[in-house]
């Protein structure tokens, strides 16, 4: 048995951390990406996160499978506030020799939010739990975003259980509610999108990018990466699907188009 269901997660602040750094300060990704939800949707239910090099951790070789959607919640046209926090180590653990400085730069979230749709196979042990645990509002080890630092938390009164769902059917007048991906969602989507007769057309449209991890590569163990977009903009004229990805989620005979992956 599947379920859809939703839930948003919010935190005091976010990082997110890119794996590269930019004169001197570390990046925090803006989006949250999948295999960072993974480790969170892991702590909810209690398994094991890294343990030694070169091996992937617990959590995400038991929930990785699980179609997921991401959508931010009050975000400033799909972009969060973010300021710089400035830790300075004087302990001398930090650094070659001892009593050294190690001052260390984050860019850091602040207040963000994301809803997440998951599409949970109940027949799932692991699966089961999860639906149950985040139903309940509870989770085994303390969830964070990015950092021990900043717990995250989500409401029992935002969970929400679909009463249907189904591959995507109309092809005008929608938009998409969550990130989707760039190249697959839709056939010439910057055309359609991202000209400026379309933007024209619709006051106070956005479109948001971000190149995201998606997965793990086995062999390099490094993030996958793909390009997503969150837009507002409605498809108004006939644009061509090219994703078996996008759904229609419907509670209370309202509907969503949503991107699972």
């Amino acid at each position: 048995m599947k379920k859809l269901i939703s839930f948003t997660i919010k935190a005091e602040k976010g990082f997110l951390k890119k794996p590269d750094i930019n004169e001197g300060i570390y990046l925090t990704y803006n989006m949250l990406h999948k295999p960072a939800l993974l480790g969170i949707l892991g702590a909810i239910i209690g398994l094991e996160g890294y343990q030694k090099n070169e091996e992937l951790p617990e959590y995400y070789k038991k929930l990785k499978d699980i179609p997921v959607g991401i959508a931010p919640v009050g975000a400033e046209k799909g972009n969060f506030q973010k300021t710089k926090i400035t830790y300075n180590n004087t302990t001398g653990m930090a650094s070659n020799e001892a009593g050294g400085n190690l001052i260390i730069t984050e860019q850091t979230l602040i207040k963000p939010a994301y809803k997440i749709y998951l599409l949970l196979d109940l027949e799932d042990e692991n699966q089961k739990i999860l639906y149950n645990n985040i139903k309940e509002q509870k989770a085994e080890y303390l969830p964070y975003l990015g950092k021990n630092d900043y717990s995250l938390w989500w409401e029992k009164e935002d969970v929400v259980e679909y009463d249907e769902w189904h591959p995507f059917e109309k092809n005008k007048n929608f938009s998409i509610s969550t990130l989707f991906k760039k190249d697959e969602a839709i056939v010439n989507y910057i055309a359609k999108a991202m000209g400026r007769k379309a933007l024209a057309q619709q006051k106070n449209s956005f479109n948001y990018f971000e190149r995201l991890p998606i997965d793990f590569n086995k062999k390099l163990y490094q993030y996958n990466y793909a390009d997503f977009v969150f837009s507002n903009v409605i498809f108004e004229e006939e644009v061509k699907v090219n994703s078996s990805n996008l759904y229609q989620a419907i509670k209370d005979g309202k509907t969503e188009i949503i991107f699972l992956y």
